[in-house]
Formats: structure tokens, sequence, C-alpha cells
């Protein structure tokens, strides 16, 4: 079933279109879940109350973009609003674009070395985290972040440049190339 007619059938109430849409999306947002909370337990409940809100909100969906970017957006703005309300404060990192450069030797490799990256990331204080997160992966802008988190531009600037500082030793610690 492509993605307007799956659209159709979930806001028409089918609840084999629900389950097939949350079948098809879970996997994915689940991972962008555990990128802004540490936890599993957390990351679960982020993607139940974004998929709630996805739900909930399916028939404005416009079919202009990507309807798994539409979904990424729900998720990651319920990870931040699961974030603000229940950490009362964010630490200050940065992090840098080398952190991405994994040398692949094999597909195995590269899978173990991505798991391992993703654990690195969910290692840092939940600031640097989050703002690395939404600036390196997701493609907010630094005035965006602000926003979105009520910090200043240079706090968002200042958080991602430790958080890459901290990624770096991080990796020298886990003894991953660059």
């Amino acid at each position: 079933m492509d993605d307007e007619i799956l659209v159709k059938e979930c806001v028409s109430g089918s609840d084999k279109a629900h389950r097939e849409f949350f079948n098809r999306f879970s996997p994915v947002m689940m991972g962008v879940a555990l990128r802004y909370v540490k936890d599993v337990a957390l990351a679960e409940d982020v993607l139940q109350e974004g998929f709630i809100k996805v739900f909930n909100n399916l028939h404005r969906f416009e079919h202009k973009g990507s309807l798994e970017g539409w979904v990424r957006r729900i998720i990651v703005n319920t990870a931040l609003d699961h974030i603000r309300k229940y950490k009362k404060e964010q630490s200050n990192i940065e992090l840098d674009n080398s952190f991405f450069e994994v040398v692949q030797k094999s597909e195995v490799e590269s899978e173990l070395q991505a798991e391992v990256l993703l654990n690195i990331v969910r290692e840092l204080p939940d600031g640097y985290r989050v703002v690395f997160n939404m600036y390196a992966i997701e493609g907010y802008s630094h005035k965006e972040i602000a926003e979105q988190l009520e910090i200043s531009e240079s706090t968002s600037k200042s958080q991602y440049s430790r958080a890459k500082a901290l990624l770096r030793k991080l990796l020298e610690k886990y003894d991953i190339e660059r």
C-alpha cells in the first residue's frame, strides 16, 4: 500500500491500516527516539506518545513532503517535549563532524561500529546529545534549535562544539577509527 492510500485508510479508521502504518515507521522512529533519550523504556514512551500525535493529526498531512519526514518531525518534537518536561537542566557539550567519518571495512563491522557509535552518542549529557542530534543528524539550524529548546543560539553552538569535543574523547577511549 502506498503512503497516500495508507494515510487515507488510517484517517478513515482502518485498524489494519493503523497497524501497517505503525509497523512500517516504528523501527526507524524508535532509532530516532533513542538518539534523544538514553533509556529504552523512555524511548518507547516517546515513540508511543509520538504515534498518538501522528494518528490524531494524520488528517492534516498534505502529501507535500515525505510521510516519513513528517512522522520523524513529530517524534523529534515529542522527544524534545519529553526532555523539557522531565529534565530540569541540560549540560553543555559539542560534537565534531569527524565523528561520522567511520571507515567501513565490511558490512558486519560497519553495523557493529554504527551500534557502538549510537551507544557513544547516548553517553553524552542530555543537553549535548539533544543539540548534537538536532544539528548534525536532523539538520536543524542553531536558530531553530534555540527556539525549540528555549535557549540562546550561542548556547546551541556552544553545546554542539562541546559535544563534538567529548565525542572525540569517547571515540579515542573506545579506539574507534574516524
